[in-house]
Parts: C-alpha cells; structure tokens; sequence
C-alpha cells in the first residue's frame, strides 16, 4: 500500500482525569485535619469550662464573706490552696516570699501593689472597699492562673 492511500488520523491524548473524587491521600488528610481541629475545639471548650468553674468558685466564695477583710481573707485562703495545688511548698511561705511566689514573674502588684493587702488585710478591724475590691481582683486573676497551671 501506497502511503498516500492510509488513512492515517492524528493522535489523541486521552481525557484529563476529573478533581472528584479526590485521591485517597487527599481524604486521609482531610480527615486528619478534621479530627484534630475536632480535638483542639474540644479541649478549649473544656478549658473555658473549668475557668468558668473556677471564677465561679472564687467569687461565690468572696460573695458569702460579711466584709473587705473578711474577703480579703477569703482570698488569701484561696490563693493558699491554688498555689498549694501548683507548688506544695508555697502555701507555707510567709511574708514577702508569699508576694514574690504571688508575683511569679508577671509584675509586682503583689509586692508594691493592691495586693499587698493580702498579707495582713484580713485581720484589719478598717479595711478600705476600693483597696480590698482592687485587691481581690488582683487575687481572682491570679487564683484562675494557679489553677490553669500544671504540677
């Protein structure tokens, strides 16, 4: 045969292959994305729980006490247990060591500060409603981060 006379017919590539469904990479990845970002939403959740918990715990106690000392040392016991759960050395530190531990790097509102009430204010017969307010916000903020904190 003459090579004039074939029919001969260009080449044709054959179709791209579709995008669904995608390779079964693709779903073990996603499903392992899922799950972890299931697993970080679940643990925050928890998180926020137990703060709230706490927060709760912390204020219905300061809520029952009588008076701004009698707060005060409401606080001062809650703080004693929390860092006592941290570190069960702390709660038998006493004086300005107990302020420093209070601190615990994060600014000195317990050594110079508000917080300093804390130490003695409890057992005061007059005892400031602003100060002992400021006071035991000072001590909530920092009850909630010795509870968050781990052994």
């Amino acid at each position: 045969m003459n090579a004039t006379t074939l029919p001969l017919r260009d080449v044709h590539l054959p179709a791209a292959p579709g995008g669904w469904p995608p390779a079964p990479g693709w779903w073990l990845l996603s499903g392992a994305l899922l799950l972890g970002l299931g697993v970080l939403v679940a643990l925050r959740l928890r998180r926020r729980r137990r703060r709230r918990r706490w927060q709760s715990l912390f204020d219905g106690a300061l809520a029952a006490a009588p008076g701004p000392a009698a707060r005060l040392g409401m606080a001062s016991e809650l703080l004693r247990r929390a860092a006592r759960r941290s570190d069960p050395d702390a709660a038998l530190l006493q004086g300005e060591a107990w302020l420093q531990f209070l601190d615990g790097g994060h600014g000195h509102d317990f050594s110079t500060g508000d917080g300093r009430m804390l130490l003695d204010g409890g057992f005061r017969r007059a005892v400031d409603e602003a100060h002992a307010a400021r006071a035991c916000a000072l001590a909530r903020g920092r009850f909630i981060g010795l509870m968050e904190r781990r052994r």
